[in-house]
């Protein structure tokens, strides 16, 4: 469970007007929202594509391969957010006159990631286009949710005479890929003022400012194409914007909240529908709290399970028959990592228990395991993180002598910079690496790992403290009786997209436990009642139990969401519990 509690900070003045309620207004006000226009996601609002640096290049580089129909070949991640650019990049060049589009996705296993060499041999021996034979090869490559680190996979693309398009959004190495146009915001020099944004996100950018050249130079009515509406992709930059756990700043929440709406009013691609379906989620009532718990992880399973070119192609499924076959597949696939994640998580914690307690344990944690899933490694990362509150670097087998690690982090650690600052301090120990402050890999030769490890949790050491380790719940206070209505809570729910950076919403307060079980010997279900108030409410806590409490626990001290609970078609209010704790007697 949590230790602490710490409750939001507010200005002395909220600017916010009256006809928000006083819950809204606090709320919004403590993510630095002072006025309604922060709240109006019409798409004007977007910021423009001419700030991103190198756009002219790009656009220049993508309208001379329209007009000449060159072999183009997008080059993806193996992530969600891989998937959705992949995606929104192929449909949108085939419907802006593209003829000869196709896609390459690195097999996990085989390849590891972004744009490689082996990568750039295996475009040449194979066919990825439509009616193009073997060993043609490919005259453009873009590469999407990648390609920023990959210095020597550019260089043998250029090598054998193809033209390289970059378009990224992950911190850029002390070298930059030698390619034709690169388009990253993160890159040194780009004004672009959302650092935010993702891979989805950057090539929907792209695709926005071709669509603006071919308009104008009269592209669309010289070929007798339909000019392409662009929004008709928003579903795939909400699902992978809220996937990747960027942080929602204005600029991504007005793509998600687009995003949303279109898939609510089933404006959405077949795939996307057909995911909804399969996790058994309301699509007219969907959050983007459902993209991140319930599609994404679906979406995620094939990259990590298998190959994400099966989630690619329920994303480009043109009818609902083919999309819902993909879906199910994506479901197996999905159930597989489940399994694999809880063996993982087992073995994981017995490895801890080794080592002693929690005091014990070093504050930077460095794990491996020979035979632990390559595709699993990082969410076992952030479930170890989430436990004990420090970061972590979960390893396994590569290729030959390397290992192969997936770290998460918490607040105050930058894990590529540190990782980054390893690499400086100790020349030759990491083969390679990439990432941001939350999430980053890396490769190292196996017997390099205990130098690793131990060079990890001294750098690690210099940002926190055995202080800080504790989890921290921060909420938004408490709530008085007349709040707990389902109305406040419909308002919370859908006045905003909620996700990393913009959190959703959490109170908390101490109240009257009247009732109180377990639910499939793991999830507390329990009937309370507001100090304050008369209603009562029922509250879960998942992967909570009650069997250390003493048998006449009259309150308990949550922290908790309002939850709107839709069953049978009736709505009912629920606090979905956070943190529980019982309060002394």
């Amino acid at each position: 469970m949590m230790d602490n509690i710490k409750r939001r900070s507010l200005p002395d003045n909220i600017t916010l007007p009256d006809t928000l309620h006083p819950i809204v207004k606090r709320v919004l006000t403590a993510r630095d929202v002072n006025s309604v226009d922060e709240l109006d996601y019409g798409l004007q609002n977007i910021l423009p594509y001419s700030l991103l640096l190198g756009i002219d290049d790009a656009v220049d580089l993508l309208y001379d391969c329209l007009t000449k129909q060159s072999r183009i070949l997008i080059v993806a991640d193996f992530d969600a957010d891989g998937a959705t650019s992949c995606a929104t990049a192929i449909n949108a060049l085939r419907q802006m006159g593209a003829q000869k589009v196709g896609f390459l996705v690195p097999n996990r296993e085989k390849h590891g990631y972004g744009l490689t060499p082996e990568i750039v041999e295996l475009a040449l021996k194979e066919s990825f286009l439509v009616d193009t034979p073997p060993g043609s090869g490919s005259d453009l490559l873009i590469t999407v949710d990648n390609g920023i680190s990959s210095v020597e996979g550019v260089e043998a693309a250029k090598k054998h005479g193809m033209r390289v398009l970059v378009t990224d959004h992950h911190v850029q190495g002390k070298e930059l890929p030698k390619a034709d146009a690169i388009i990253n915001p993160k890159q040194e020099g780009d004004n672009f003022p959302s650092k935010n944004i993702c891979g989805v996100g950057v090539i929907f950018y792209v695709m926005m400012a071709l669509r603006a050249r071919l308009r104008d130079s009269g592209w669309f009515s010289d070929k007798g194409i339909p000019e392409l509406n662009l929004a008709n992709f928003l579903d795939l930059v909400a699902l992978g914007t809220v996937a990747d756990v960027v942080a929602l700043d204005y600029n991504n929440r007005i793509l998600v909240e687009q995003g949303l709406r279109r898939i609510r009013a089933d404006y959405c691609c077949p795939g996307i529908r057909a995911l909804i379906q399969a996790a058994g989620r309301n699509q007219t009532n969907l959050v983007a709290s459902d993209l991140a718990f319930y599609l994404g992880p679906r979406l995620n399973a094939a990259g990590r399970m298998d190959d994400m070119s099966y989630g690619i192609a329920c994303l480009l499924s043109e009818d609902d028959y083919s999309a819902r076959q993909h879906a199910e597949l994506l479901q197996t696939f999905n159930q597989e990592r489940r399994f694999e994640e809880v063996k993982m998580q087992q073995e994981a914690s017995d490895m801890l228990d080794s080592l002693g307690d929690v005091e014990q344990l070093p504050i930077g944690i460095c794990l491996f395991e020979e035979k632990w899933h390559k595709g699993v490694v990082g969410i076992l990362a952030a479930r170890v993180k989430d436990r004990l509150h420090r970061p972590v670097i979960i390893f396994t087998h590569d290729k030959d002598d390397k290992i192969r690690g997936s770290g998460r982090s918490v607040a105050g650690v930058h894990i590529r910079d540190v990782i980054d600052t390893i690499a400086t301090q100790n020349p030759g120990m990491i083969s390679q690496f990439g990432g941001h402050a939350m999430a980053a890999g890396l490769t190292i030769q196996r017997s390099q790992f205990k130098a690793f490890q131990q060079a990890f949790d001294k750098e690690v050491r210099k940002h926190l403290s055995a202080d800080e380790l504790h989890g921290t719940i921060l909420t938004d206070g408490a709530l008085s009786g007349n709040d707990f209505n389902l109305e406040l809570a419909e308002q919370l729910r859908t006045i905003t997209p909620w996700g990393q950076g913009f959190p959703e919403p959490i109170f908390d307060g101490e109240f009257e436990v009247l009732k109180r079980r377990i639910l499939k010997e793991k999830h507390l279900k329990m009937q309370v009642r507001p100090l304050d108030g008369e209603q009562p409410i029922d509250v879960i806590a998942f992967n909570t139990v009650d069997t250390d409490w003493p048998p006449d626990v009259n309150r308990v001290q949550l922290a908790y969401r309002l939850e709107v609970n839709v069953f049978r078609g009736s709505k009912n209010l629920q606090l979905m519990a956070k943190h529980v704790a019982v309060c002394s007697q």
